[in-house]
């Protein structure tokens, strides 16, 4: 927030505010002449039980004041692939796509808050945004990296984390850089044919070796044992199992026309 504000002094066209979803009335205002609402909701400080239903009342509002603001165009909900991929006996699912959603109940008896946070804000913000004939896209997104990504957002990061190993395992664990994220949210928006949900990834994480390279870059929050060492040799994969083919075609298209 430091630095849009800063930003605000050197462009003419930039106004900041600071806003509680929270409070649907500060939603409101700061909506005001606006065509596009991209909604981020995350809590810095992680996620616990109780913060599941902040970030399902936070979605609520935003929704409600884009039905209250003429210029909205449309919406880009910035959700999670943790929205989609927890469930029981999710390896025994050979595709997991924008059709597939995270058990409310799995994710409760495993205590994946963040993952619960995420399904349960975008079905409350789907089935406000259908009740008021709203136009809304969801961009569902892999665990994000970048510079200072990690650093700026440690315990969001952390709380994507959760259950890992079991990521892994199934198939599921995935990532994207933040600059290919933007980029996405900006042609969801400016597509005028987008529609739905968008699982949005760069790459998988199947194989020890790149297990081991995304650990590293997320050190010091995640350590490896000391001096290990990828052992290489023959080289075990597990199941690919997320599809983003959707997002391929809206990443194509709109390169085609450019």
């Amino acid at each position: 927030m430091k630095k849009i504000v800063e930003l605000e002094k050197t462009e003419e066209r930039l106004t900041a505010f600071t806003v509680d979803v929270l409070d649907y009335h500060s939603v409101l205002e700061a909506l005001k002449g606006c065509c596009a609402m991209f909604c981020c909701l995350d809590i810095a400080d992680g996620y616990d039980e109780k913060d599941v239903d902040y970030e399902v009342r936070g979605a609520i509002n935003v929704v409600e004041a884009c039905a209250q603001t003429d210029t909205i165009e449309k919406i880009v909900f910035s959700s999670s692939l943790t929205a989609a991929i927890w469930r029981e006996n999710i390896c025994s699912q050979k595709d997991v796509d924008e059709r597939t959603w995270s058990d409310q109940e799995f994710c409760r008896e495993k205590k994946l808050w963040y993952a619960l946070a995420k399904t349960l804000s975008e079905k409350a913000a789907w089935a406000l945004a259908m009740d008021r004939m709203l136009n809304m896209v969801s961009v569902n997104a892999g665990l994000v990296l970048g510079p200072g990504v990690v650093q700026l957002n440690p315990r969001v990061t952390m709380a994507y984390l959760q259950g890992t190993a079991q990521m892994y395992e199934n198939g599921v664990l995935a990532f994207v850089d933040v600059n290919f994220l933007a980029d996405v949210h900006i042609r969801a928006f400016e597509d005028k044919s987008t529609t739905g949900r968008y699982l949005c990834f760069n790459q998988i994480v199947n194989t020890e070796e790149e297990a081991v390279k995304l650990a590293e870059s997320l050190s010091p929050l995640i350590s490896l044992p000391p001096r290990y060492k990828f052992q290489e040799g023959e080289v075990e994969e597990c199941a690919e199992r997320l599809r983003n083919n959707k997002l391929n075609k809206l990443v194509e298209g709109t390169a085609a026309c450019c």
